[in-house]
């Protein structure tokens, strides 16, 4: 054999024996000279990206040697064996040296966020260059950082999140599952709120464009749900999401993300799939989260939310999609309980929305303890019968130029005059005895028809 074979053997079974797992390379870390060489940055340091650089170098050098197929691991594992990698592989010992290191000044919030996304850049580079394989070793370092890092100071994710949604370089879904590993990593740190706040804002606007298109594949799809079910599944999810549903002044979720979530909630009967069931199981939680009273912006958030939910009722009832219309029409009664200037949009939006209209003054005629709540304030009580006013007046315009609408117009005339006649009372209650109703709709008929003699 010729001695540059034997060589190059010797050199092949040497490298072999090298490589060591991520777990066994991890535990061979001494945590005193971890924090010496932490310690050390510190005094040398004069920048603290150059800090975390140094703290970067450490593990990346401890683990040089490690086989860990991480790239493979991003291609086709799901969020359950995700979220815990790779720090399940670090022990104790090793990650709470770090994190009471990272704890320690001088190394500002913004200095964590920069590192997160450098360090995110990085790894997708390694991925998007097939790394070396499936057994990449040269961003295994960068990995662990990053993800001790996330863990500790998960706020360092909520900067990052803006450019992540903005910047295409990010955005596709071969970098999904790297995407949600991130997100996973800070909100696995309890921090619930900025768990569901980045899936509702960089996760969920993935799984459609449009309201008339869905874009995503089923895989995608399921990475994106385990990521929220994950979060919903935590000891005390409902109160502290609920109350929280505000992220430093933002809601947790935004208007847009919530028109997703209904439409993927109540689809059509024939666009239902395979992961309806599972968007109709966490859908009433986060629209407890969705609907709240502190949403920002007052009542033009309000009114923005009424007017959606005015628009998908009226496309449930055209379309015979009479669930949606269902849940359409109960955030509609929400939006002008929560704001009475919502009876105003609603005069702007009422002819254009007909269908709904009708079907949400039906609700409005039912609804008892809407009027308790309505009649207690004067103000309210006048702008919703100035809103009947302005109604009845379209209501008997149309009536008398007849037209496919005639009957809606009259439907929606005897709801109007029932709920004027309701609020005109001086008790606070609404108490509407059958004769009342008889009247009232008898009263309706009357006036319609004396339009019709005027004109004629």
């Amino acid at each position: 054999m010729d001695h540059r074979e034997g060589a190059a053997g010797a050199k092949g079974e040497k490298s072999e024996k090298q490589i060591v797992s991520l777990a066994e390379a991890a535990a061979k870390i001494n945590t005193r000279h971890l924090m010496d060489h932490l310690v050390k940055a510190v005094r040398e340091c004069l920048w603290e990206d150059e800090l975390l650089s140094r703290y970067t170098d450490y593990f990346a050098k401890a683990l040089s040697g490690v086989s860990f197929p991480w790239v493979k691991m991003f291609k086709d594992a799901p969020l359950s064996t995700l979220i815990d990698v790779p720090l399940s592989h670090i022990p104790d010992s090793v990650y709470g040296t770090t994190r009471n290191w990272l704890d320690l000044p001088p190394v500002e919030l913004e200095d964590f966020s920069a590192f997160v996304l450098r360090a995110f850049d990085q790894i997708l580079l390694d991925l998007e260059g097939g790394g070396g394989g499936d057994d990449s070793k040269s961003q295994v370092g960068m990995f662990v950082a990053l993800a001790i890092v996330l863990r500790c100071k998960p706020e360092a994710l909520a900067p990052v999140l803006p450019i992540l949604r903005q910047n295409p370089k990010y955005q596709g879904h071969d970098k999904l599952p790297v995407t949600v590993w991130m997100l996973a990593q800070a909100s696995k740190s309890n921090d619930l709120c900025l768990g569901l706040y980045s899936w509702s804002h960089n996760l969920l606007p993935l799984v459609t464009v449009s309201s008339k298109k869905r874009c995503y594949i089923p895989q995608s799809m399921d990475l994106i749900l385990q990521f929220v079910e994950e979060i919903l599944s935590r000891p005390r999810a409902p109160a502290i999401l609920v109350d929280g549903a505000l992220r430093e002044g933002e809601p947790l979720i935004p208007l847009t993300s919530f028109e997703i979530l209904v439409r993927l909630a109540f689809p059509a009967p024939d666009a239902r799939v395979e992961s309806t069931a599972r968007v109709e199981a966490i859908y009433p939680l986060l629209k407890d989260v969705a609907l709240s009273p502190d949403m920002p912006g007052g009542s033009n958030a309000v009114k923005q939310m009424f007017t959606f939910s005015l628009r998908s009722a009226r496309k449930g009832i055209v379309t015979g999609n009479l669930v949606l219309a269902e849940e359409a029409t109960s955030i509609a009664i929400w939006c002008v309980l929560e704001s009475v200037d919502c009876f105003e949009h609603w005069d702007i939006l009422y002819r254009e929305n007909l269908e709904a209209s009708v079907a949400l003054l039906k609700e409005l005629v039912g609804g008892r303890w809407v009027f308790r709540k309505l009649s207690k304030s004067p103000r309210d009580t006048l702008t919703l019968n100035q809103t009947m006013e302005s109604f009845r007046r379209k209501n008997k315009r149309a009536i008398a130029e007849g037209g496919a609408s005639a009957s809606l117009y009259k439907e929606a005339d005897k709801y109007c005059t029932l709920i004027s006649g309701s609020l005109s009372r001086e008790s606070g209650g609404f108490e509407l005895s059958p004769i009342t109703v008889v009247l009232a709709a008898a009263g309706a008929a009357a006036g319609a028809a004396a339009a019709l003699v005027v004109l004629a």
